[in-house]
């Protein structure tokens, strides 16, 4: 069966639904169904896409294209909607894939996989569109999507329905904009502080603002309207990164309004143009909206309580059945988009942490409101559990986030479905759906029985597969970013029809490493420290969890024809037995080390990536370091900073740093990644601060040095004895300058070893260093594959084959093997070329969004295919 997933879309939250997408493109069961990528572009374009554009980070890596987009002397990255003219537009769209039109999808599909969110995703505007060409689709229909996508209507039908629905008051745009002081002073009046100021037709917290002061009113309602006024005396007064840093934010569609966007009636579609217009305006203020605003917005009173969410999903008898609804505890007090997104940051406690027959009655109250609204198939229900005792719903989302660790999977797992069971189930469950609305009876039958027969016949012909030890976690600060990876790899392993894989979480110390085999649902769980707790408390399964696993008996049979592992205390010497190949997911010490492979490599199990004595090396970005320069690789000036030697005379140390590099300059632990605590210092008061916090006594960070480094709550900083110093690479002069990451794969010819390196990728980097969020998370990174090289002086093709080489100079020196990412600085000068190394990752970061996935696929290789070829090379080196 094709299965077209479309994603992508007109909303705000497009760069979620392009991540979505590419979750289910990778998690269908590739013996059921055929993926086809269909990408709805930001101007509302159907384009079957070219798959390999599926693995770039973000949707404005790829589209609009690079040729087409206007001049950017400050390397603004911009939607469609920012092409003023339709031929750079169909460009675009020929560049990558063939654009579509709605009467011929049956041409290419026989059902639609809707990830797509918010206004034409959710609202019944695609479902009325694929009901009009007959193409059977997933989830809620017309109706209930029109509800769910809508908060004010849904405040009434709550209401109508019994519910308890919060105080509220609906603000018009219209009053907003005619008497502000009026609006103001009625909220004022009617609510407490703090309040919620919302946007009614969006999802992923966007245009939502918990305000607590009048101070903070104006701006949120204007946030939640997408209007901005701009004082033009504070936007003179800052200097060019400022404006940059700004106009990246406005860009952003998710917390700026966006582009394009109205100024006196006039359209403006780009970030230069913005600009150069707020560079010349003669007034005090000037006045912004959006043209995708809202008409009117919603003003709530705040709801102190637990809050939680809950996948209802429609059961074998065609009932509503509510999986185990999962708490949300957040490290502020809104549940934004990092928080959502980005591992670590908020924790996810399912079933929610509340009596039984408190966690039934959520279900109860969550199924009648999937009845009342006539959902289908599955929707999230989002509420809270307050002080008083009562349930309050509050939002019913007919499309439910589809990223590797969004609810949908997470509470699927508890029934133990994984991600690949469960997108069979919606598909099946769907078709079903459709079949009730009496059209089109005969195909829709003839399409569930053949689906019938062919998950029968999985079920019948289990082939022997290679069983494949996924090992994850760890306990360093990349923890969080270590179990995304070996869910990633899971995922991809367990949609083939070659390979079982069994995650294995790794936790302990560099004493002694603690196994543990993991089931699906603490696999799923939010975070390391999540699956760590969950392990460590021993309880036995939750009455609910029970109950809800009773209930999904027939659903789970159905499609759970696959072993899924349980819970078990492991040692090496059990492992062995377990599987036939270890891929090492850690990143960090244990794993890019040396110390996990030394214990494999005892027992005689082969796994992937470089063996252990180049691994204790590449750890250490000083001995690298060291060793390159040795052999004639640039890099950056360094030194190393001691505890002992700080902590006996603090001033004499930093005194020493100051002799031998001028700041700015770069201060990072020698042998963490993932940009854990790598800091720009600016100044002498930094340095120490820095030097405070590393050296810190307890986890706890300690307020002073805080504040001075701007670190967010929840940021990953280690305890360390010791860190490195680097000067800070910068332009020299050069006609070019750029960030790259670039990525390998080795192969075994003839005894000869030969590296397949990757067409690098510029990363593009919102502030002074990349950050996490940019390096892993769907939607937040910018890297442009291949990097854009070209200059004045050399054509791509020259730069490219001189920076590759010293990428594979640098890999062959350090004796890596398998695969690995180094990253780098580029210098172009008309008479050279300048490549500084700065960073070997030996086990670089397989997240769904991590560049080495862009750059393989430009090398013709999917994600499963590049992980088959590491797998292939770790069996028989």
């Amino acid at each position: 069966m094709k299965i077209g997933i479309f994603f992508g879309g007109q909303s705000r939250e497009r760069e979620i639904s392009f991540a979505g997408g590419r979750t289910v493109f990778d998690n269908l069961d590739k013996s059921l169904f055929e993926p086809v990528p269909i990408f709805i572009d930001s101007l509302g374009h159907f384009i079957l896409l070219d798959w390999q554009y599926l693995y770039k980070g973000t949707i404005r890596d790829f589209y609009p294209v690079a040729s087409q987009l206007p001049d950017s002397p400050h390397h603004f990255q911009v939607y469609a909607e920012s092409l003023e003219s339709p031929e750079q537009v169909e460009n675009s769209i020929k560049a990558v894939g063939k654009r579509i039109k709605p009467e011929d999808f049956s041409n290419y599909i026989d059902f639609a996989f809707l990830a797509l969110h918010g206004p034409y995703g959710e609202d019944g505007n695609i479902q009325g569109l694929l009901e009009w060409y007959q193409i059977p689709y997933t989830g809620a229909g017309i109706l209930p999507s029109s509800i769910g996508i809508d908060k004010s209507v849904q405040k009434h039908i709550l209401s109508q329905a019994g519910f308890h629905v919060p105080e509220f008051l609906i603000v018009k745009r219209s009053d907003w904009l005619s008497d502000q002081k009026d609006v103001i002073q009625a909220i004022s009046k009617q609510f407490n502080w703090p309040m919620v100021v919302k946007s009614p037709h969006q999802g992923s917290s966007i245009g939502i603002t918990i305000v607590n002061s009048l101070e903070e009113l104006k701006k949120a309602i204007e946030k939640a309207f997408f209007t901005q006024t701009i004082n033009i005396k504070e936007w003179k007064r800052l200097n060019e990164d400022q404006k940059r840093d700004f106009l990246i934010r406005f860009t952003d569609i998710r917390e700026g309004l966006g582009f394009p966007v109205y100024t006196k009636q006039k359209l403006v579609f780009h970030p230069e143009a913005l600009w150069e217009l707020l560079d010349q305006v003669k007034e005090d203020t000037i006045y912004l909206e959006s043209p995708d605003g809202e008409i009117e917005i919603l003003i709530e009173e705040f709801i102190e309580g637990t809050e939680f969410s809950c996948i209802v999903i429609t059961d074998q008898k065609g009932a509503p059945m509510a999986l185990p609804p999962t708490e949300i505890r957040k490290s502020s007090s809104l549940f934004d988009y990092r928080a959502k997104y980005l591992p670590g940051i908020s924790r996810k406690i399912t079933p929610i942490d509340l009596p039984s027959n408190v966690i039934q009655e959520i279900r109860d109250k969550c199924e009648f409101l999937f009845t009342s609204i006539k959902c289908d198939v599955y929707a999230r229900i989002d509420g809270f559990y307050t002080k008083k005792g009562d349930i309050i719903l509050n939002d019913p989302n007919t499309t439910s986030g589809m990223l590797p660790s969004s609810f949908f999977f997470h509470q699927a797992a508890e029934i133990d479905l994984n991600p690949s069971q469960f997108l069979s189930y919606i598909i099946e469950y769907s078709l079903k759906a459709r079949l009730k609305n009496g059209k089109r009876m005969m195909k829709l039958q003839d399409q569930l029985d053949q689906l019938n027969d062919r998950l029968i016949n999985a079920a019948q012909h289990k082939a022997e597969k290679i069983r494949v030890g996924v090992i994850m976690g760890g306990f360093s600060t990349e923890r969080h970013i270590s179990i995304e990876s070996g869910r990633n790899i899971y995922e991809k392993l367990s949609s083939s029809d070659k390979y079982h894989p069994i995650p294995i979480f790794l936790t302990g110390n560099e004493e002694k490493h603690e196994l543990y085999q993991l089931p699906i649902n603490i696999m799923l769980k939010d975070n390391a420290d999540d699956i760590k707790e969950k392990i460590e408390s021993h309880q036995e399964e939750h009455k609910i969890i029970g109950l809800i696993k009773e209930e999904a008996k027939e659903i789970k049979n159905r499609y759970t024809f696959k072993e899924n592992a349980k819970l078990a205390s492991l040692n090496y010497e059990e492992l062995r037995e377990k599987i036939d190949f270890a891929f090492i997911a850690l990143h960090g010490r244990p794993g890019e080390d040396g110390a996990v492979q030394q214990h494999l490599e005892a027992l005689g199990i082969p796994y992937n990536g470089s063996g252990a004595e180049s691994s204790s090396v590449t750890i250490d970005k000083f001995k690298t370091n060291k060793i390159l320069r040795e052999n004639g690789v640039l890099v950056a000036e360094h030194c190393m900073v001691y505890e002992e030697e700080y902590t006996k005379d603090p001033i004499k140390t930093i005194e020493r740093i100051e002799k031998e590099f001028s700041f700015p300059l770069i201060a990072k632990p020698s042998d963490d990644g993932c940009s854990s605590a790598v800091k720009k210092i600016k100044s002498r008061e930094e340095l120490m601060a820095f030097a405070d916090m590393m050296f810190r006594e307890s986890p706890h960070f300690p307020d002073k040095p805080k504040k001075i480094l701007g670190l967010k709550d929840k940021e990953e900083f280690p305890q360390k004895s010791y860190f490195l110093i680097e000067e800070l690479i910068e332009r020299k002069g050069a006609e070019k300058f750029m960030e790259i990451t670039g990525g390998m794969i080795t192969k075994k010819t003839n005894n000869e070893t030969i590296y397949e390196v990757f067409e690098p990728s510029e990363a593009l980097s919102s502030g002074e260093v990349l950050s996490l969020e940019e390096k892993f998370l769907a939607g937040e990174g910018q890297n442009i594959t291949p990097a854009r090289f070209q200059s004045k002086s050399h054509s791509y093709e020259t730069i490219a084959k001189e920076v590759k080489h010293v990428l594979e100079k640098t890999a062959r020196t350090l004796k890596v093997e398998g695969y690995c990412r180094i990253d780098a600085f580029v210098r172009i000068y008309p008479d050279k070329i300048e490549t500084i190394i700065i960073e070997i990752n030996s086990l670089p970061g397989m997240t769904p969004a991590t560049a080495i996935f862009h750059q393989a696929a430009l090398n013709g290789m999917k994600p499963y295919e590049f992980i088959d070829q590491i797998i292939y090379y770790g069996l028989n080196k």
